[in-house]
């Protein structure tokens, strides 16, 4: 089994703002169990989501991601 590709940083990016799952699941509509499986990397949110997620959080949408220049 290949290990988890680390691609958004929704979970690091929730911690720096001292946010929870439960708080990000209740502004972008979804349900707790798809934040947390984002949050996980298990899943990745839609691109549009993504942006939501962006908006709420007061921050850039690049800052939700994993760089992939420096690999």
């Amino acid at each position: 089994m290949t290990s988890k590709k680390q691609i958004n940083r929704i979970r690091v990016v929730l911690a720096e703002k001292d946010r929870t799952n439960k708080w990000l699941s209740e502004k972008v509509g979804k349900n707790r169990t798809t934040v947390s499986r984002w949050c996980t990397n298990d899943m990745q949110p839609s691109l549009e989501t993504l942006v939501e997620i962006a908006e709420v959080l007061e921050i850039d949408v690049r800052e939700l991601l994993v760089s992939t220049a420096d690999k």
